[in-house]
């Protein structure tokens, strides 16, 4: 489950903040990201954390969704304050994009992994026959198995 590039390129679209020209006269809502985005983080580290310990798949998931609905408030607040802040679209595309990859990951490490499908019978299933020859299911005297000794499997 080595699916952490989608944590990974998540993190890149949050470190990205407001560019540093606008940043000198940011209104009071803006200051808001930094705290949002460093909680962000702090999650897809966890996440991060699990998949390198292989911890099991309810733990993942679990942490996988809280950084989704981390990542989904850092994607609101970027919509919401675009004009307010200065985001540029192009940030919120990849955010979005982040985003959606961040959901294909959350569907595939929550999703359980269906049982093995049974194998088909074989031939030797339909005829009732053992799988493996042993001194039960051969005859001696004279046979393909026999040497001058007699049936090795039988020995």
């Amino acid at each position: 489950m080595k699916r952490s590039f989608a944590v990974a390129l998540a993190l890149s679209a949050l470190a990205a903040g407001p560019p540093a020209a606008l940043a000198q006269s940011v209104p009071s809502q803006c200051n808001a990201f930094g705290q949002l985005r460093s909680d962000a983080e702090k999650k897809a580290v966890a996440v991060r954390t699990a998949l390198a310990h292989k911890s099991e798949r309810k733990e993942i998931c679990t942490l996988v969704q809280r950084f989704y609905t981390a990542e989904d408030v850092v994607l609101k607040f970027l919509e919401t304050n675009k004009t307010w802040c200065g985001i540029p679209d192009e940030a919120i595309a990849v955010a979005k994009t982040n985003h959606e990859r961040t959901l294909k990951f959350r569907t595939a490490a929550c999703t359980e992994v269906p049982a093995a499908k049974p194998r088909p019978p074989s031939l030797s299933d339909a005829i009732n026959t053992p799988s493996v020859d042993t001194a039960g299911n051969t005859r001696t005297g004279h046979g393909t198995l026999d040497s001058l000794t007699g049936n090795p499997l039988a020995k």
